[in-house]
């Protein structure tokens, strides 16, 4: 699939031991010119665990994308009326 110039919501959940796996992914789409819109859980944005500091994964996410976090559920409520993204990637998602 050609992901160029197409609008990915690209969602992370609290599954931090996966955020080392999922955002060279971000920085892969970044690359292939996808316009990656950013968007992480209310725990994802705010917890510190053992796998990193929340503050070190927004500042890279950040940096990658060139785009401020979408982080309550207030800012992510227009994406779906506006039709602000052509994709939507939630990772990690578990079955």
């Amino acid at each position: 699939m050609d992901v160029k110039d197409k609008k990915i919501g690209f969602v992370l959940t609290g599954s931090f031991c996966t955020f080392s796996k999922v955002i060279p992914i971000i920085k892969k789409l970044v690359d292939l010119q996808a316009e990656v819109i950013p968007i992480m859980s209310f725990n994802s944005y705010n917890l510190d665990t053992k796998f990193g500091k929340a503050e070190d994964f927004i500042k890279d996410i950040q940096e990658i994308t060139g785009k401020e976090i979408i982080h309550s559920i207030q800012g992510a409520e227009p994406i779906g009326p506006k039709k602000m993204t052509d994709i939507m990637v939630i990772a990690p998602c578990s079955r």
